[in-house]
């Protein structure tokens, strides 16, 4: 399997909705990605299966345009700037962030159940840390719910400690949060473990 990252667009929201219902099915209110698309903080991404299709239930646009073309310098594999990258490849996973101020808040990041332990949840939180730096965040922040330790270690792995918990956070049980921070984005510390997590990655996937 090779696998792509580009910004979501509003052609992605059947599959964007079907991967958010499987990964958060109590969440209350369910998430509006129609409304997010046009939330001027708000920044979304999605990785695709390069080797697999999506059958819409409309019509997918005929027109394609590469106008959101997002390409990381280590992307596997090399897909030249002529390739269109809206069609109907399989989305795996999705993340999110808002931007308020010099905070990157990340406010999703779900992979759908087949493609789960492949790296997939590794590589969206990656291209958050790159988008958030590309967008000047100073640092990042998020919410996971106490019992995700699977979540908690993964972001721990990333550089995110945590800063307190949210008592009855999620309305589904009232389980608590857990507010995770990063250190200054643009610090050597952070920058040198971002590099090597970055290599270990391209290696992961190759």
């Amino acid at each position: 399997m090779t696998y792509s990252i580009r910004p979501m667009v509003n052609e992605d929201i059947e599959q964007v909705n079907e991967i958010d219902q499987e990964a958060f099915p109590t969440q209350w209110p369910p998430a509006n990605y129609r409304q997010e698309m046009q939330n001027k903080i708000a920044h979304y991404l999605v990785v695709y299966d390069d080797t697999r299709v999506f059958k819409y239930s409309t019509p997918f646009p005929k027109k394609q345009s590469n106008k959101f073309l997002w390409l990381f310098p280590w992307r596997i594999p090399h897909r030249s700037a002529e390739t269109p990258l809206l069609t109907h490849f399989y989305i795996a996973g999705f993340a999110g962030i808002w931007m308020m101020v010099d905070e990157a808040h990340v406010t999703n990041l779900a992979v759908r159940q087949e493609y789960r332990g492949k790296g997939i949840g590794e590589l969206l939180l990656l291209a958050t840390v790159d988008l958030a730096d590309e967008l000047k965040a100073s640092f990042m922040t998020l919410e996971v719910r106490a019992s995700n330790l699977v979540a908690q270690s993964l972001y721990r792995k990333y550089g995110f400690v945590e800063m307190g918990v949210r008592r009855g956070y999620y309305l589904d049980n009232r389980e608590d949060a857990v507010i995770m921070s990063t250190e200054i984005l643009t610090s050597p510390s952070f920058k040198e473990r971002i590099s090597q997590l970055r290599e270990a990655l391209k290696n992961k996937l190759s």
